[in-house]
């Protein structure tokens, strides 16, 4: 009785072992943001890496789906959410080829930016007259045949319309949106989806966006997981690391039949009642000064259990949670503020959106007329064109992921608000950040816990061969400044001990 009690409890240590380890980022250190370069091609993902996402101290880069997808045509044009509609298990769709994927990984990677990739399992395509994938396959999609993996009828679970989310059965065994639900109790459905997440472990990938995984039971998810590999030492990571796991779990704690809860024994979940309240705040729906408690105060899932965002590419086309809301690049200045209040506060690990300016929910990405993704145009000031938003450049936003990455886990301290929407608080001794969200300047004397000094604010451009590209801020010796934040502008200002510019005087 003893000899099956203490195996019972070793099983469960290991469980929890390996659930823990599959929450660690795995960035390189100094590092801390992950931006979702949203239907980017894989060769300019490599560029990218290398001529901006290092450079500006993102951490890892998540992709979109890297399996072959079926092609569809709607309105003259192929929507976005193709990707999410697997034909096969090839590495083959809009982006690329598998060569130039994994050349991208590796490039990623020795620029010290981690790859994600977003991983569709819960399902194959819906149905289509003659569907035909991005590297050619085909399937009859009435009759659940998918040669190309394989998968066939009998791997699915029987077809049903998912009509409610308030029973965990339907949420888990119908089909969203006509979409072909696999059964991953069977060992042939789970088998094939190893090998695919195993040959992208190889590839150097470190880390999945788990998609839909809330219509996955969590015993089959983890049944997955467990049988993926460690991370390639090869590609330079430390012997015995998991891939890190995030998982889309819609839960809004309005008394769904799925709570987010049930599949921390995996990894991470995304945490959607985060973006609709940030979103909420920052619109102008509420005072800043009740952010004071921000995070678990907020009913959010744990700071080591969540990925948290603004928005997504579902949620800004009202897909998803939040409704309005959800802030978006559209609402440039309070999206700024947002996503800067996110980078700023320690809760949880930050996901950054980089996102394609868009009229109609299904529209997809910048496209030549033969559905081919178009390129990025980069502008002087480092702004992208040819359709492309490219969040991630805003100067604001990146200048945050350096804050971010400066203060690290430095704890949130000396909180300081006007109890409505002006705020600003320390973390630790490393930096300041303030935001404004009224019709009235702030311009307070506040303390900001840093060394006297002069401080560039990160927000408006930073420091650059040893001057303030925008604003300045003197530090006095007691550790309080004059802080200013007019009524224009971004609304958001943040200094940190990487960006002082005072000079030692020469005593020769």
């Amino acid at each position: 009785m003893q000899s099956r009690l203490l195996s019972v409890l070793l099983a469960l240590l290991v469980l929890l072992a390996t659930s823990w380890a599959q929450r660690q980022p795995n960035m390189a250190p100094g590092r801390s943001t992950i931006v979702h370069l949203f239907e980017w091609k894989w060769t300019d993902v490599a560029d990218e890496c290398e001529r901006f996402l290092a450079p500006k101290g993102y951490g890892a880069v998540q992709v979109s789906p890297v399996t072959e997808n079926v092609v569809v045509w709607k309105d003259g044009m192929r929507p976005w959410w193709e990707r999410y509609q697997p034909i096969s298990y090839l590495l083959q769709t809009r982006s690329g080829t598998e060569e130039e994927f994994r050349a991208m990984v590796q490039r990623c990677n020795k620029a010290g930016v981690r790859t994600y990739v977003d991983v569709v399992l819960n399902h194959m395509t819906n149905e289509h007259a003659k569907p035909v994938g991005t590297a050619g396959s085909t399937a009859q999609t009435t009759q659940k045949e998918f040669p190309a993996v394989p998968f066939h009828a009998s791997n699915f679970h029987r077809s049903c319309k998912l009509t409610t989310y308030y029973d965990a059965n339907t949420v888990r065994n119908c089909e969203v949106s006509g979409l072909k639900d696999l059964d991953h109790s069977q060992e042939i459905v789970r088998d094939r989806q190893v090998e695919l997440l195993n040959k992208l472990v190889a590839m150097g990938v470190a880390g999945f966006r788990v998609d839909a995984a809330k219509h996955m039971w969590p015993q089959d998810l983890k049944k997955i997981f467990e049988r993926v590999h460690n991370l390639s030492e090869e590609h330079g990571f430390p012997a015995n690391t998991r891939p890190f796991l995030y998982q889309e779990v819609i839960d809004m704690g309005i008394g769904e039949a799925v709570s987010y809860k049930e599949y921390l024994g995996i990894g991470r979940v995304l945490d959607f009642r985060y973006s609709a309240e940030i979103g909420r705040v920052f619109g102008g729906k509420d005072k800043l000064c009740y952010l004071r408690n921000w995070g678990e105060g907020w009913n959010f899932a744990k700071s080591s259990d969540a990925v948290v965002f603004v928005d997504n590419h579902d949620n800004q086309r009202g897909h998803g949670a939040g409704g309005s809301n959800i802030l978006t690049h559209k609402k440039k200045k309070r999206y700024t503020m947002a996503v800067s209040f996110m980078l700023a506060h320690p809760h949880a690990v930050k996901r950054v959106m980089s996102s394609f300016a868009f009229v109609s929910r299904d529209q997809g990405p910048p496209s030549s007329s033969n559905g081919s993704i178009v390129s990025p145009t980069l502008q002087r000031d480092g702004s992208c064109s040819s359709g492309w938003m490219c969040e991630h450049r805003w100067t604001p936003i990146h200048g945050m992921v350096g804050f971010g990455n400066v203060v690290a886990t430095e704890p949130l301290s000396n909180w300081w608000d006007n109890g409505n929407n002006q705020i600003a608080f320390c973390r630790g001794s490393k930096g300041f950040a303030a935001f404004n969200n009224e019709a009235k300047d702030l311009d307070q004397t506040l303390q900001t816990c840093l060394p006297q000094g002069t401080y560039c604010d990160v927000v408006s451009g930073g420091v650059q061969g040893g001057r303030c590209v925008g604003k300045t801020v003197t530090v006095s010796a007691d550790g309080t400044a004059r802080i200013v934040i007019g009524r224009g502008g971004d609304g958001v200002l943040a200094i940190d001990v990487n960006v002082s510019i005072s000079c030692s005087v020469w005593s020769g």
